[in-house]
């Protein structure tokens, strides 16, 4: 005899079981990609300043790293980025790596990478995301406080211990890098809206997007 209570035993989404392997793989994956799109954007030639910092892409990589991953993985990405760094591959602009890098003038902005990725996603996680246009909106934000002024802030930092500057010198001497950085603030932006509108269930800032 069957008995049939109309009970079906299905878990609701949420308490669904799923291969921890697979989601730790594709965790890992993302990581290497947006470590390896940093590195890529280091191809583009650079653009030196007197200042001994030059002018890059890579730090566009870093607002899309925190922007789609979230601060942790984010965080990775960078931290992966650096290491290659440091064990002397030629991964920043204009063909530079090795433990060299990292006592130049501008190793300050280097450092500012990782943390700026984290603030970056750390704020992407709390701005609104429920329309491509407020995703766009809450990139930009979160590019420009954690891309852009954590990142500046290590790098005038920087500047003040390696290069002898005064504090006013490289406040003024950052400032040089501001119009170009929030042109990246816009093309991020730009690259979020598209993939919001793409992939309407890309977990913006670690979460997912609704």
């Amino acid at each position: 005899m069957r008995l049939n209570c109309g009970f079906h035993p299905e878990f609701p989404d949420r308490l669904k079981p799923f291969n921890m392997t697979s989601s730790r793989s594709s965790g890992l994956a993302y990581v290497s990609l947006f470590a390896a799109l940093v590195a890529v954007f280091g191809l583009i030639p650079k653009i030196d300043l007197p200042l001994g910092v030059p002018i890059t892409l890579q730090t566009l990589g870093v607002m899309l790293a925190g922007c789609m991953l979230g601060p942790k993985k984010a965080l990775q990405a960078l931290l992966l980025f650096l290491l290659a760094v440091a064990v002397g591959l030629p991964l920043l602009s204009g063909g530079r790596g090795g433990l060299g890098v990292f006592v130049a003038p501008s190793s300050g902005y280097l450092i500012g990478f990782p943390i700026g990725a984290l603030a970056t996603g750390l704020l992407m996680a709390y701005l609104p995301v429920n329309s491509p246009r407020r995703a766009a909106v809450s990139a930009f934000v979160a590019s420009a406080v954690g891309g852009v002024l954590a990142i500046h802030v290590c790098g005038v930092i920087g500047l003040v211990t390696l290069a002898k500057l005064s504090w006013t010198q490289a406040f003024w001497g950052t400032l040089v890098f501001v119009p170009g950085d929030l042109i990246k603030c816009v093309l991020c932006a730009i690259v979020v809206h598209s993939v919001a509108r793409g992939l309407p269930d890309w977990r913006f800032g670690g979460r997912s997007f609704q």
